[in-house]
């Protein structure tokens, strides 16, 4: 048996209605007179047997009935505006919403724009650094690269990359005060991305529990500790996927050959009415084409990187290369 559904016009003069609070506003909205609406809303009324209207002077206010179907209605005509957007919207020009972990954005993404901006010169990009979950449901971000266990729900999730951790330091700080050992890491100050739990599971992995741990910064998340490595104020945790070009240029070095697997993974996500948009499909497909590249390109593992490994660190001196 086929669903019976109200005509579309009275809906409209419904939907209105109730958003104004006012007939006036609402036949100006829709471009008819006064008495259309009312009688629209009327037609509406004995179609579903049940008053939706209370009206008192100008203003109108719903009923319980008319509160409780007001949510449907509006959802449904806001379904129908976004997709006929994503109908009517270029495949491969216009604006393109992005959230993204911050370290991923700044050390892996950003160095990538050439490649998108050289295939897609008409799409103009809005990256956001962030990794709220807020942001899969935003009204004004069209696709997430998150970090997370990938249990958001009633959203579309691809998981984009693992990774695994291992500490990095500077060439300059670990020629000054060399890591030959585990143990060497009490010399030098802690960098956390995060509450304390990564440097402890690679701790934990490299039998290095009890090791005296003095001076330690808590930052803001991993791109901001990397950043610190860097400038050598420490070793942090780097991850085989934004610490590898900073590996290879020789801005941080790996002083161990002992990896952990990080707890989470990097997904692509994003609503699921947004998958189907073309731009969207565009930007999901180039991700997943430059993460393919990378791996085709990586003719040997990350300095630190040992997959499938977990074994106390080598003592043997990694850190005073300045490359791989």
């Amino acid at each position: 048996m086929a669903k019976r559904l109200p005509p579309l016009n009275p809906l409209r003069a419904f939907e209105a209605t109730a958003r104004h609070a006012s007939l006036t506003k609402a036949a100006g909205e829709l471009n008819v007179t006064h008495g259309a609406v009312s009688h629209q809303i009327k037609a509406l009324e004995q179609s579903l047997g049940v008053k939706l209207f209370e009206r008192t002077g100008q203003r109108v206010k719903l009923t319980p009935h008319g509160a409780e179907f007001l949510p449907a209605v509006s959802a449904a005509f806001e379904g129908i505006a976004a997709a006929t957007q994503r109908m009517t919207r270029p495949a491969s020009a216009g604006a393109l919403s992005v959230s993204c972990v911050p370290a991923l954005l700044l050390l892996w993404m950003t160095p990538r724009l050439g490649s998108f901006t050289a295939q897609y010169p008409d799409i103009q990009l809005t990256l956001i650094p962030s990794n709220d979950p807020k942001d899969i449901r935003a009204a004004d971000i069209d696709v997430c690269v998150h970090y997370g266990d990938g249990g958001w729900s009633d959203c579309w999730i691809r998981k984009w990359s693992g990774l695994e951790l291992f500490p990095v330091v500077s060439p300059t700080l670990i020629n000054n005060r060399p890591i030959r050992s585990v143990r060497d890491l009490a010399d030098h100050v802690f960098l956390h991305g995060d509450d304390g739990r990564e440097w402890h599971t690679w701790l934990a992995a490299a039998d290095a529990l009890d090791l005296e741990r003095g001076r330690r910064h808590r930052l803001g998340d991993a791109r901001m500790a990397t950043e610190a490595a860097v400038h050598g104020h420490g070793v942090a945790l780097g991850d085989s996927v934004t610490a590898r070009a900073l590996l290879a240029r020789g801005m941080l070095v790996a002083p161990f050959t002992l990896s952990v697997p990080a707890v989470d993974d990097f997904y692509v996500v994003c609503r699921n009415e947004m998958r189907s948009a073309p731009i969207v499909q565009l930007f999901i497909d180039w991700l997943f084409a430059e993460k393919e590249q990378d791996e085709a390109r990586a003719d040997a593992p990350v300095a630190g990187r040992v997959p499938g490994r977990r074994k106390r660190p080598s003592l043997k001196v990694v850190g005073a290369r300045t490359g791989h």
